[in-house]
Order: structure tokens, then sequence, then C-alpha cells
């Protein structure tokens, strides 16, 4: 179980759009050429599998040349905003799941319930690629929800540019026109949140499911049909998604040994960062993987960096990652009463199942 050796990872697209715009350091690996305007869409929980399955029902997006590329592992939200808006994987800009641990702190940072504290700019202080492009002239815009402006996320990985806080599919087609009007050079970010919560709440095989992906479609071919001259548009997402039937959830309260030499597990029902005593790693790794063999892979920390799947890891950031990190393979997942309510839901992500890993890389062009 692990991350293609090689391949074309989200981190690469937003380090090809700031190469393809001119901001220095970077390099086109998805040979964007140099358009003068860039629009990056960011469909929240679309995997390329689920996709393929449902191509005759979104006419826009199977219209769209593309090919599957790798999310960022973990495959979650927080992961994949912070790989697009540094243009690295966790293990460089050290968001290392949907929630974690800052040993500076001791305490559990949870990105996507984060308000003004700890403060942004000390757990994530290094310039964004947002704001490198700012610093080259180029217009930079998001298009996202107002109830994300000020959010500690926004703040601290896609901070840069001006935020333009948008609710509809028309309020994003109408603030596209409007950037790209401005005249010079631009990169606009559009996020589209609403698949992923579908998919978690009623599952990905949910007719649910297909309603909120033809809306997907919707967008995008709003989107395409508003495009200035020489630009390109990558439509991308930050994870898919799984569904857990209740009968392949692993309560992890229920199994008293797995809490012995464990201070803490953070994480979500896919991925566990498992916090231990001081000596206490390998042990509890042992435990955790007799207690849940064939359902769930253990890693220690120095595995998870080894293998490379979040990535070359900065020393300084290494802590955040679990002593022990539990990947849950198939459709089964570790609930918790840490996170109840994400706990029950049936869609779920996070793990490295090609579900999970596989999202799609659609380009347009004018």
């Amino acid at each position: 179980m692990s991350m293609a050796s090689g391949a074309t990872t989200l981190a690469d697209v937003t380090c090809s759009a700031a190469a393809a715009l001119g901001v220095p350091g970077y390099q086109d690996v998805l040979s964007l050429d140099a358009p003068r305007h860039v629009v990056l869409c960011l469909v929240d929980g679309l995997g390329w599998n689920a996709l393929q399955s449902h191509l005759r029902a979104v006419p826009n997006l199977a219209d769209l040349p593309g090919a599957q590329i790798d999310a960022a592992f973990p495959t979650t939200t927080p992961v994949g905003l912070a790989s697009v808006g540094m243009g690295e994987l966790a293990g460089r800009h050290g968001f290392v799941g949907a929630s974690f641990e800052l040993p500076e702190t001791g305490a559990v940072l949870s990105p996507l319930q984060w308000g003004h504290h700890p403060t942004p700019l000390a757990v994530q202080p290094e310039t964004t690629l947002f704001e490198r492009l700012a610093q080259q002239g180029v217009v930079v815009s998001t298009l996202s929800p107002q109830a994300y402006v000020n959010s500690g996320l926004t703040r601290a990985v896609l901070r840069g540019g001006e935020y333009r806080g948008v609710e509809t599919i028309d309020d994003r087609v109408t603030g596209l026109r409007a950037v790209q009007a401005s005249g010079g050079p631009s990169f606009t970010y559009v996020y589209w949140g609403e698949l992923d919560r579908v998919g978690h709440e009623m599952g990905v095989g949910s007719s649910a499911w297909g309603a909120a992906l033809s809306r997907v479609d919707r967008l995008i071919g709003g989107l395409r049909e508003s495009l200035a001259p020489d630009s390109v548009m990558l439509v991308t997402a930050d994870h898919g998604m799984v569904d857990c039937p209740e009968e392949r959830r692993i309560v992890l309260e229920d199994h008293r040994s797995l809490t012995g030499g464990v201070r803490r597990w953070a994480g979500e029902p896919r991925v566990r960062h498992v916090y231990t005593e001081v000596g206490a790693q390998d042990a509890v790794a042992d435990t955790w993987r007799g207690e849940l063999t064939d359902r769930v892979d253990i890693f220690t920390r120095e595995e998870i960096i080894d293998a490379g799947l979040m990535g070359p890891v900065d020393p300084l950031l290494a802590e955040r990652i679990g002593d022990v990190v539990a990947v849950a393979r198939e459709d089964w997942m570790m609930a918790s009463r840490v996170d109840r309510t994400v706990s029950g839901l049936i869609g779920q992500h996070g793990a490295l199942s090609a579900d999970e890993l596989l999202i799609p890389l659609l380009i347009a062009r004018t």
C-alpha cells in the first residue's frame, strides 16, 4: 500500500500553474506552456474511479481531456488544500491529517474547525504559492464560500491575493469573469465542497451523490464557457472516497488492548495518528498490528517517512506525525468517540485505496 513512485501529485498541479505564469523556482511538469490565465477548480471529494463510473451523466466533465493523478496522503481535505496552497506534500507543509498533535503546544489541531488559535502564521510560516504568484504581478483570486475567508486553514495555507466570498454556481462563474476582465495575468482558485458533504452523509453510491455530481458538471460547464482567451482551466480534487458499512467499523474504545501505552489518537476513521508514551512506540505498534491484522496497516513514524508516503519530511515537522500511524484497508474504518460525528458517516477517506488516492486532472484550454 503506497503511492505510485514518481506519479504526478496534487502538489504538482499548482507548481505547474506557478511555473506557467512565470514564477521562478517551479517546474511546469504538466506542460501548461505559458497561458495568460490559469483557473484551478478543486472539487472536494471527486475521486477518479467514481467519476469514471458516472461519465455518461456528466457531459461537461466527460468532454475534458485528462488523466488520473495521486492525491496527497493522508487523502483528506486539510492535507489536500495545504498541498494546493503550498505546492508541497504533507511532509513539507506540515498538515499531516484531518487532526494531528502540535508538539510545540501539546494540543490537537483540527484544521477544518480552526479559527484564530493557534495563530496560523505560527503553524505554517512559509510563503504560500498564492503569495508567490501575487509577488510576480499575477492577479490572484480565491472563489470560495464566505464562511472560510478567515478560517485558520485559509490563513495558513491559502493566503495571498483577493478572497471573494461566493456561494452558488452562478456566483463563481460571475466571479471568474470579473477576475479575468481585469486584463492582467491571473490565477483563480475555485473551490466546490458540496460533493464531499453529500458523499460523507449519503455515500458515494447514492443517488444524492449522483445528483450532486450533476451540479459539479454544471459548474464546470459554466466556468469553461466563461474562460477568457489564452486560459487554461484545471479541474481536480483533494481526494476520493469510499463507503464504509456499519459492519466494517472498528470502534477503538471497544478494544482495551489498543489503549496501552497510548496518550491519544487523532486523524480520522481511515487514518489514525497514534501518539504514544515515551518508549512505547514499538510495543504499541506490535499490539495494534496483532489486534487489527488484515484490516488495518500499521506503520511507525519512521516507516511512514522512509516509505515517502508524505514526500520528503522536514525534521522540524516530523513529530506532528503519530508515533504510530494506522491506515485502514479496503472499506474498514476506525471509529472513535474523539470524533463521534465523523465516525458515524458512511463516506470516508484518508487512506490509500485507489478510490481515495486517485483523483482527476482535467484540462480545458482556450
